[in-house]
């Protein structure tokens, strides 16, 4: 990696850590580029080097957490619940400002959508309606019933400041699963 590309990685950081601060600080339309220019320590025209505007900028800092958490699902998707659980717990723990911030009142209500949309996407070949405990069961109600609940849950533990560590969620969820799906 040469000289200019870690100034870029390290200007792309620094400007997106200044947006989460900044979301967690005041709401998303009062937030102009120059306040995220003047946190990051960057100029207004390094920000518009990398993102057309401040909802661009949104948009791909919530695409990077999605793939992020799609690339930990795709390398537990052999393990049970609990243990597929862990990664993704402790992820989020990792990144407790950026969701936080996204699941309160003062994030972006596109994140609760695309963070509903993946989980629909990574739960929807789990559920098996030929099986006792789902049989007679719609497919798209047990799904809406499954992505909702886990949504509801992270919800719950981050905006209480994460009362239980990432083993005890990740094997209260994966019981939990197991019994549902």
């Amino acid at each position: 990696m040469s000289k200019v590309d870690r100034r870029i990685l390290k200007s792309q950081e620094a400007i997106k850590k200044a947006f989460i601060e900044l979301m967690s600080e005041k709401n998303f339309d009062d937030i102009t580029i120059q306040d995220i220019a003047d946190r990051a320590n960057v100029s207004r025209g390094t920000i518009y080097l990398h993102y057309l505007d401040k909802f661009d900028l949104l948009d791909k800092l919530i695409e990077e957490h999605i793939n992020n958490m799609r690339e930990i699902c795709e390398s537990t998707a052999e393990a049970e619940y609990n243990e597929a659980n862990l990664p993704l717990f402790e992820y989020l723990e990792h990144h407790y400002l950026f969701f936080s911030t996204m699941l309160t009142s003062k994030g972006a209500p596109q994140f609760r959508s695309k963070f509903i949309e993946f989980l629909i996407e990574e739960f929807k070949d789990e559920v098996d309606i030929t099986k006792e405990k789902n049989q007679g069961l719609n497919e798209d109600v047990i799904l809406q019933f499954i992505v909702n609940s886990y949504v509801g849950i992270v919800e719950w533990w981050i905006a209480n400041g994460m009362p239980y560590p990432p083993h005890v969620m990740a094997e209260q969820v994966g019981i939990l699963l197991e019994r549902n799906l």
